[in-house]
């Protein structure tokens, strides 16, 4: 009876257990049809983002590649720019140059006079400065009062009855007159005098000229106390005798 009471059992458990295995296999079936797509579709979405990535990384390195080659476009455009400042540069310097040779040349025949009173020219300033200059050096230097092709004061406003006269810019007719008058000049510095009033009497320089020769003057004063005869012909240069000539 025991026996036979067991297999019954057996029997009503095991017609139990089918229906709750089957469930269970339908449970586990649909867990993982919902877990696999639950992967798929986050596979999908991890797909996408990293399409997105790669598209991102793939523009970002065409970018890259447009600068670099526009970089390297830009240093050459430079490059050519700079050899082209180069040349435009040397191009100027040269043209300077002639242009203060030029200048310096349309004031060959020019000098310049401080210390003349203002207004005592009148309305007839070459033929004053003239007879002026004919009466500061003498008979015994200009025979004749000398030919000048203009004489005017130098171009600033009119200073005060206390201020300093402007200085006055005379332009010889004849060369060789011109460099009589500058060497006498320098011979008498610090003699000279009209009515009174101290003159000096200089070379007419343009600016840059000006500018060369104050930056030498510190060198052509060394030079001069250290014994050896100097002088400066040209513009900017020193030239100097040592005692053997």
């Amino acid at each position: 009876m025991t026996t036979r009471a067991r297999t019954e059992q057996q029997k009503k458990e095991d017609v139990i257990s089918e229906p709750a295995v089957a469930m269970l296999k339908a449970m586990l079936e649909d867990h993982r049809s919902s877990l696999s797509a639950e992967i798929n579709a986050s596979i999908t979405r991890l797909e996408s983002k990293l399409d997105n990535i790669q598209s991102a990384i793939n523009d970002h390195d065409q970018r890259l590649s447009s600068l670099e080659d526009a970089a390297t476009d830009t240093r050459k455009d430079m490059h050519d720019m700079e050899v082209k400042l180069a040349a435009v540069m040397d191009d100027n310097a040269k043209l300077k140059a002639k242009l203060v040779d030029l200048e310096s040349r349309s004031r060959r025949n020019n000098i310049r006079i401080v210390g003349v009173p203002e207004d005592v020219e009148g309305p007839r300033p070459t033929a004053f400065f003239s007879e002026m200059l004919l009466e500061v050096f003498g008979k015994d230097i200009l025979k004749t009062a000398p030919d000048l092709d203009r004489a005017h004061r130098a171009l600033a406003a009119k200073p005060g009855p206390a201020a300093k006269p402007r200085a006055v810019v005379v332009c010889f007719h004849n060369f060789q007159t011109r460099e009589l008058v500058v060497r006498k000049a320098r011979e008498l510095r610090g003699k000279l005098r009209y009515k009174d009033s101290p003159l000096h009497i200089f070379e007419d320089y343009c600016p840059e000229v000006l500018e060369q020769r104050s930056r030498l003057s510190w060198s052509y004063e060394r030079t001069v106390q250290s014994g050896p005869q100097a002088c400066s012909p040209l513009p900017g240069k020193i030239v100097y005798c040592d005692q053997r000539g």
